[in-house]
C-alpha cells in the first residue's frame, strides 16, 4: 500500500534525487580517474568540485542568442526529472499516488525532447541545434520502445497506478517473466539522459552538441538536469520491475534506495562498456529489433493475465 506524503514530502523528492545523482556521479568519477591509473579517491568529491567552479564561472553568450530559451530549456529538464519522480514510491511513501501514475511518468519525460531541443536552439549555434536535433531523432528511437515497456508493467498489474503495479508483485517479481521489458527500459532511461552510449546529444564530435555554448550556472543547471533525468528513471525501475520496496530485514523506503543505487550501478556499468552509438545506427536498431521484441513481451504478459 502506497501512501501519500504531506506537502512537505514534495520538498523533500529533489533532495533526495540530488543526492542520489550525487553518488553517482562519485562513483562514475571514481571509475573514469581508476581507468586513467590514477588513485581514485581524489575523484569521490570531483563533482563537487566541479559544480563550484561553474558556479563561479563567467556565462559565456553568442551572437544574437536567445538566452530566455536557452535557459528556460535547461530549466524545464531539470523541472521534469523532479515531476517525473513525484509518483514515484519512496517504499510506501510517495508523493503523489496517481491513478495514471505510469502515464504521467512517461509524459514528464517526453518534456525533455522539447527542453534540450531548447537549448540547442536558443544558443545561436550550429553545434547547439546539431546536438539538439540529434536529441529529437534519438527520442523518436527510444520512445515507442520505452512506452511499450512501460505499458507492458501496466498490462502485468491491470492498471496505470504505480501502486497497484507494486502490489501485483508481491509474489514475483516482474523482472523475472518481463525481462525484455526491463531491458528495453534500462536501455531507454539511457537514452533519455543522453547518457553513456547514448551521448551522441552532446558528443565531442559536434563540440559537445547541445551543450556547446553553456558556461557558468546555465551548464550546471543542463548537467545537473541531466544526472537527475538518469536518477530519476533508475528509481521508477524500482516499482516498476523490482518489487518496490519489499525485501527481508530492512524497511520498505531503504529497500528501495537500495535497488535504486543498484540499478544505477548498473546503467555507470554500461556507460563504461559500450561506445557511443550514432542516433540513426540507434534508431534502425530500436524499429528493427526492440519494438518487435517488446510487443511480443506485452503479448506473452497479455496471454498470462488472461490465462489467470
Amino acid at each position: 500500500m502506497v501512501e501519500e506524503l504531506p506537502w512537505w514530502g514534495g520538498l523533500l523528492l529533489p533532495v533526495v534525487l540530488a543526492i542520489l545523482a550525487t553518488a553517482t556521479a562519485s562513483w562514475d568519477a571514481v571509475l573514469r580517474e581508476r581507468a586513467s591509473g590514477g588513485p581514485g579517491r581524489t575523484a569521490l568529491t570531483l563533482p563537487l568540485r566541479q559544480a563550484g567552479g561553474l558556479l563561479v564561472q563567467q556565462r559565456r553568450r553568442t551572437i544574437a542568442a536567445d538566452v530566455p530559451l536557452g535557459r528556460g530549456g535547461a530549466l524545464a529538464l531539470l523541472t521534469a526529472a523532479v515531476l517525473a519522480s513525484l509518483v514515484t514510491p519512496l517504499g510506501r511513501w510517495a508523493v503523489a499516488d496517481l491513478p495514471i501514475g505510469i502515464v504521467w511518468f512517461n509524459a514528464m519525460e517526453v518534456v525533455a525532447w522539447a527542453a534540450v531541443w531548447l537549448v540547442g536552439w536558443g544558443a545561436n549555434s550550429a553545434y547547439g541545434l546539431v546536438g539538439g536535433y540529434r536529441f529529437i531523432a534519438q527520442g523518436l528511437a527510444y520512445e515507442l520502445p520505452h512506452m511499450f515497456a512501460l505499458i507492458t508493467a501496466g498490462l502485468g498489474a491491470g492498471s496505470l497506478r504505480v501502486a497497484d503495479v507494486v502490489a501485483a508483485q508481491d509474489s514475483l517479481w516482474f523482472v523475472v517473466w518481463m525481462p525484455v521489458a526491463f531491458v528495453v527500459y534500462l536501455l531507454s532511461v539511457l537514452a533519455m539522459a543522453f547518457w553513456g552510449p547514448f551521448g551522441h546529444p552532446v558528443a565531442a564530435d559536434a563540440a559537445g552538441g547541445a551543450a556547446a555554448e553553456l558556461s557558468g550556472a546555465d551548464r550546471l543547471v543542463f548537467a545537473a538536469a541531466r544526472w537527475l533525468l538518469l536518477t530519476s528513471g533508475a528509481a521508477f525501475a524500482v516499482p516498476l520491475f523490482l518489487g518496490g520496496g519489499s525485501g527481508p530485514l530492512l524497511p520498505a523506503w531503504l529497500w528501495s534506495l537500495v535497488k535504486t543505487l543498484a540499478v544505477l550501478a548498473v546503467l555507470v556499468w554500461v556507460k563504461r562498456r559500450l561506445p557511443t552509438l550514432r542516433m540513426e545506427r540507434y534508431q534502425e536498431i530500436a524499429w528493427v529489433v526492440l519494438i518487435p521484441l517488446t510487443l511480443v513481451q506485452a503479448l506473452v504478459v497479455a496471454v498470462v493475465v488472461l490465462v489467470r
